[in-house]
């Protein structure tokens, strides 16, 4: 199979990839620093992270990666980014398409794929507006509900997952200085997060509170010298979040933050319904972390009491972390039988296999 995958980033991890691949002159360079660093390898298929020769990688949305390979390769003028992205699976002879970027990269994209494109799949795990994937010979998806919203929009669906990513198993095996971690998201989308992290945020008095938060747009206005003159006060983070926020953290940087923490905080975004297993969850799990999450319907392996521990309300969780702490090392062999669940039921290997035998039955 003539595989090509392709991925995105958010806008927030462009100035880490760019620090890390400074010294990066090619296409080639660029992309191994980024696949070294391990954003999103979750998502990655086993040949692309093993560098199979007919699998093929790029980040359609990294305008300097895509134009130093339309560069190299004698694209005349300045080629749209679609135009690129076209060029490269028409240049690698693309038997398969998988697309985790389709918000970008629609129907309108897929009717313009090669005659060499048999089978063009996509990763869609959110709501996604007035987007059409119709195109696309499966959307793929590990939460139902959203998989049903596809399915009503004329979509054939099919249930995929992020796996273990074999790298996690380098971090984690020291101290774990930090009590709680959390790395993640922070906006008006996050309305029963923010609740949450704001009860947790709380044991820093006496914890070892770790909160390393993306923050929209609008949030980082409100809380800028003009903002606060601005009627932005509910896009603020409370006081105690503020106190300890620290800068998002990506890649192997992320998974270092993980596998120093005893307990990794996780919560849904609103629009999850009661869906869970996000990627968090995984890569948690995978750095040998407690996840402490909240209450929904999970994906196997991940279980109450046995490889991970919920909460109901914001202030559940406070109580099951402080209780988690307090009684430690008990719930450190959750955390084991966790990391060891997730390696199992979730390696490269098994996700592989599912995926061809997804592929074979489109």
């Amino acid at each position: 199979m003539r595989l090509f995958q392709n991925s995105c980033f958010y806008p927030s991890y462009l100035p880490r990839l760019n620090q890390l691949a400074a010294k990066a002159v090619s296409f080639e360079e660029r992309r191994r620093v980024f696949l070294h660093d391990r954003f999103g390898a979750s998502h990655f298929l086993q040949p692309v992270l093993e560098g199979a020769s007919e699998a093929f990688f790029t980040n359609g949305d990294d305008e300097v990666l895509q134009r130093r390979w339309a560069r190299e390769q004698g694209m005349p003028g300045e080629p749209t980014l679609e135009a690129i992205l076209l060029a490269q699976i028409e240049h690698h002879a693309t038997e398969v398409l998988y697309n985790l970027d389709p918000v970008r990269y629609p129907s309108a994209f897929v009717a313009k794929l090669p005659g060499c494109v048999k089978k063009a799949v996509c990763w869609r795990a959110a709501p996604s507006g007035n987007a059409d994937f119709t195109a696309y010979a499966a959307v793929l998806g590990n939460a139902p509900s959203i998989l049903d919203i596809w399915r009503r929009r004329g979509c054939r669906v099919e249930s995929f997952f992020p796996a273990h990513d074999p790298v996690m198993d380098e971090y984690g095996h020291g101290e774990r200085p930090v009590d709680v971690a959390f790395a993640g998201g922070y906006s008006r989308h996050h309305r029963v997060r923010a609740r949450t992290l704001e009860r947790v945020a709380q044991l820093a008095d006496s914890r070892n509170i770790v909160f390393c938060l993306d923050a929209s747009r609008l949030t980082r206005l409100a809380e800028s010298t003009l903002g606060r003159l601005l009627p932005l006060r509910r896009h603020r983070r409370p006081d105690a979040i503020a106190a300890i926020a620290k800068p998002p953290v990506f890649g192997r940087e992320l998974y270092e933050l993980l596998g120093s923490a005893k307990i990794v905080l996780n919560g849904a975004i609103d629009m999850a319904g009661t869906d869970r297993g996000n990627m968090r969850c995984f890569e948690a799990m995978g750095c040998g972390a407690l996840l402490v999450s909240d209450a929904g319907e999970y994906p196997e392996g991940m279980q109450e009491g046995v490889t991970i521990e919920t909460y109901g309300t914001p202030e559940q969780a406070a109580e099951v972390i402080s209780r988690s702490l307090q009684d430690w090392p008990g719930p450190a062999e959750i955390a084991a039988r966790g990391r060891a669940r997730v390696r199992g039921t979730y390696s490269k290997d098994v996700q592989w296999k599912a995926f061809v035998d997804l592929v074979g039955r489109l």
